[in-house]
């Protein structure tokens, strides 16, 4: 048996700009997703996923051909695993020589966006030795900072340059992480869809990346909270009058004292929340009861 690991993934800042070109800062986290693989003689592979209840949300069986041959079916769960491991197969056509028995498992419930697929992709690339990066390109597509934070166990600074992936390592830990906090919307944002209502919008491109990256270095080297919350604050009004959105405070958390940031795409997953006083009870009074410490979620 082979066993693979990836870990999930949260964009702290940089959304939809990292596309672009901008900086985007993104955090692994300690929630990710583990894979089992075990041959057997059957030329069928046998998949079951489980979510992090122990529930089954996926559970498949096709053949060899139907991956060689990438036969997909109407069930949009099995087309794109089937389509995967075609790209997959395409890459490295000497894995799949006999049937398999896959199983995976979250331990992050499915619904949080902390990185289902990307974590599938990188470790069905483990599995099949080949570049993640462009197993994603050939499947989901999307920046690829996901992908990074699935192979790396620190914060890293992600950038597309000429549209080819740089994960560098940093040291982030801010020492008031006792005031961050993650809370999570109660619905899971579909990151394409918001990709494309991004591109739909017309703006100075180069003058965004530029004032992107300046406020992610102002983050990475804030000297304390108010410094840190204040150049959050400043990228939420750049980006709601980029995306025609209104900040998700303003929406849903105006009466907060402290700020609240959009992470990923805005709309669903998780949010980040600054604050000097313990807000578990100030959310879960607005109906968010998943409100997870920085130190429980990053790696």
């Amino acid at each position: 048996m082979k066993i693979f690991y990836a870990n999930g993934k949260l964009l702290l800042m940089g959304e939809y700009t990292v596309l672009d070109g901008a900086h985007a800062l993104a955090v692994p986290t300690k929630y990710g997703q583990g894979m089992e693989v075990e041959a057997n003689d059957s030329n069928t592979i046998r998949w079951k996923s489980y979510d992090a209840d122990g529930s089954v949300w996926l559970e498949a069986s096709f053949s060899i051909n139907d991956v060689v041959r990438n036969n997909t079916p109407e069930d949009s769960n099995t087309t794109m695993l089937i389509k995967v491991l075609h790209a997959a197969h395409t890459a490295s056509p000497d894995i799949l020589t006999s049937g398999f028995d896959v199983v995976t498992k979250l331990t992050f419930p499915r619904n949080w966006g902390l990185g289902t697929s990307s974590t599938f992709i990188a470790m069905v690339a483990q599995w099949f030795g080949i570049d993640a990066y462009k197993l994603l390109a050939d499947t989901f597509g999307g920046s690829g900072y996901d992908i990074a934070c699935a192979q790396h166990n620190t914060p890293i600074m992600y950038t597309l340059e000429n549209g080819l992936p740089k994960a560098k390592p940093i040291n982030f830990y801010p020492a008031f992480a006792d005031k961050l906090w993650f809370v999570y919307l109660n619905q899971k944002q579909n990151s394409r869809e918001a990709i494309a209502a991004y591109r739909e919008r017309t703006f100075y491109k180069q003058d965004l990346i530029t004032r992107i990256n300046g406020l992610i270095e102002a983050v990475v080297t804030a000297p304390d909270l108010n410094s840190f919350a204040s150049a959050l604050e400043k990228q939420e009004a750049l980006m709601a009058g980029i995306l025609g959105i209104a900040p998700v405070q303003e929406k849903l958390f105006p009466d907060f004292k402290g700020v609240v940031k959009s992470l990923g795409a805005w709309g669903g997953d998780f949010v980040m929340a600054v604050a000097e006083e313990n807000p578990v009870e100030y959310f879960k009074g607005k109906g968010f009861e998943t409100v997870v410490s920085y130190k429980e979620m990053v790696l």
